[in-house]
């Protein structure tokens, strides 16, 4: 809540002088900025390219009277979209969630218009009871959700404490899907951003705590592009949980008495009644077997290593 003299295109002031600001000046003066300068660019450009053609069919002061009002035309519509789109960039952050409530809204009116009262009623718990008392849809359904959360998590942390560049231009958050284990994200870095400023520790655990999860991990994407990277949240530990075996169910219970059964497992230790209970002990008479050498260097024959004095 700032106060201020002055209306911004994008905010709104009251009579005691505060203004709610939408879009921050700096991004809105850069905005205009640009849109000015895509404004004469266009106008040149396309006026130019409309009067050239223009004069082949018409006087060529028509054609470049013509030529000047084309490009002023497409100059303007730049000019409106580039100083609108902070405002237009808003909508389609939340374009999932408007796209639903206006299905849920003309739903219901068009629910209560076509049926009953009774019969809206029970469209609306066939509607709502039956995903919400299915566990696997319901389960789809959350998950889902989470993904939408996320999105707009990981759009705050960028804007609240990411470095960004100097225009202030958020990384594009391009796709969510749940795992297993929590959700993926797949983000577009901008320039002035890289993988190193998240894989900071401090930074990881800030999204993590933002996105309300137990961890994330930030790691590369793509081999090609470094812009594209790829954020793991894991909100809980699949492999930890206690899985029922059905093995057990495939084991018949009525087994005979004289029904032919294994031999057992082997003996795990070794018990020969030829091997000494107390270790042999090595005397300087007794003679020691030659081992052929095992030289890369040469090569080995059969008769390497025999002695015919130790047959004597």
């Amino acid at each position: 809540m700032s106060k201020s003299t002055s209306r911004s295109p994008f905010g709104w002031s009251n009579r005691g002088g505060n203004a709610v600001t939408v879009i921050e000046a700096p991004v809105a003066r850069s905005y205009r900025r640009r849109a000015t300068i895509a404004f004469w660019v266009i106008l040149g450009v396309v006026g130019l390219l409309a009067a050239t053609v223009a004069s082949h069919y018409l006087h060529p002061i028509v054609g470049a009277v013509l030529g000047g009002v084309i490009g002023a035309a497409c100059g303007a519509v730049a000019f409106a979209l580039i100083v609108a789109w902070p405002v237009l960039r808003v909508f389609w952050h939340w374009l999932t969630e408007i796209l639903l409530g206006l299905v849920a809204v003309y739903g219901w009116t068009w629910v209560m218009q076509s049926t009953p009262m009774w019969g809206s009623l029970l469209t609306v718990v066939l509607v709502v009871g039956l995903p919400a008392a299915i566990g696997p849809v319901r389960r789809r359904i959350l998950a889902l959700t989470w993904c939408l959360i996320v999105r707009h998590r990981l759009r705050m942390c960028f804007a609240a404490f990411i470095a960004t560049n100097r225009s202030g231009s958020l990384p594009l958050i391009l796709l969510a899907r749940p795992t297993p284990a929590g959700e993926r994200v797949w983000v577009w870095l901008r320039p002035g951003l890289s993988l190193r400023d998240l894989e900071q520790e401090g930074q990881v655990q800030k999204l993590a705590v933002a996105c309300w999860a137990n961890e994330v991990r930030v790691i590369r994407a793509s081999r090609r592009y470094a812009a594209l990277i790829r954020v793991d949240i894991t909100r809980r530990e699949p492999l930890a949980a206690t899985i029922v075996s059905p093995l057990p169910d495939y084991v018949p219970t009525d087994v005979p008495a004289n029904a032919p059964t294994s031999q057992g497992m082997p003996p795990v230790g070794l018990d020969l009644p030829d091997v000494p209970d107390e270790p042999v002990t090595t005397t300087a008479d007794t003679p020691r077997p030659r081992m052929p050498r095992n030289n890369p260097t040469t090569t080995t024959s059969p008769t390497d290593g025999f002695d015919p004095s130790d047959y004597a």
